[in-house]
């Protein structure tokens, strides 16, 4: 079913197609262009062509808008102008030095506390009716990310069959490079996901996804980072959320990566001692 609703519905749903065939990831920039989609929708109904005007209106700052969010608007609509331009449709595309490169993110490195008093909030995390397996889905698709240094994505996305509870291997698609990969899973994570499974079955007995919403679909990343954030702040009762250090769910990657890279690090000086 088209989610789009505006005069460019049809045209972004093969913006996405196209970027889906050149092996970009749809999520990339789905969320955005959902979001420009209503703009249009608001405040120019009857337009079917992008013009300078739209795309400049849509450029202005919002209010509490940080200016890397700004960027990365900036950079989908361009894309969308881009794409249009190259398929011969009449488009404004907007120039680069309007969005110029996206911020590089130094990667934070989680602690043991931090890990641990982390994991410990996830564990308390309520259902709401709006989202009724939230309690037993967020924490273990955190700790699943980490334990086996998934990529966001790969954790959101990752679908039950892909996923052998008998041998504990799971079924890696949809990755950076488009290469599936197997992951085993550690004997408690194991452990873990096969208490989850049978919750998960009492609830949402027909999803294909592992870590199903309500409607039965994967997480969005906003929605899995607005948790993911939740539970950090949270994790960290005697700070300000203002004074806490910027994280993102691809820092559980980072620090599941450094030990191993540590420990290679340590035996190859071995090796050459």
């Amino acid at each position: 079913m088209n989610q789009f609703i505006s005069k460019f519905a049809s045209l972004m749903e093969d913006m996405l197609n196209f970027k889906e065939s050149l092996g970009y990831t749809r999520a990339t920039y789905e969320s955005r262009l959902r979001d420009f989609d209503r703009f249009c929708q608001t405040h120019f109904p009857e337009d079917s062509l992008l013009k300078k005007e739209m795309v400049l209106k849509w450029m202005e700052k919002r209010p509490n808008e940080s200016i890397q969010n700004l960027k990365v608007g900036g950079q989908i609509i361009r894309g969308l102008g881009k794409y249009l331009d190259f398929m011969g449709i009449e488009a404004y595309v907007l120039p680069e030095r309007f969005v110029g490169h996206a911020e590089r993110f130094t990667p934070y490195m989680f602690s043991d506390a931090e890990l641990k008093a982390f994991f410990n909030t996830t564990d308390s995390i309520a259902s709401i009716n709006d989202d009724p397996g939230k309690s037993i889905v967020i924490p273990v698709i955190f700790r699943l990310i980490y334990t086996c240094g998934l990529r966001p994505h790969e954790g959101r996305e990752l679908k039950r069959q892909n996923v052998n509870l008998e041998t504990g291997e799971i079924l890696i698609t949809k990755t950076k490079r488009h290469k599936e990969r197997i992951v085993v899973l550690s004997s408690d994570m194991l452990d873990l996901c096969r208490t989850y499974e049978i919750r998960h079955n009492m609830i949402f007995p027909d999803s294909e996804c592992f870590f199903p919403r309500a409607d039965g679909q994967a997480y969005s990343h906003r929605q899995l980072r607005r948790e993911f954030i939740s539970c950090w702040i949270r994790s960290n009762p005697d700070k300000s959320p203002n004074t806490l250090p910027r994280v993102r769910i691809y820092d559980l990657r980072h620090r599941f990566a450094s030990p191993i890279l540590d420990n290679c690090s340590y035996f190859k000086i071995q090796l050459n001692s």
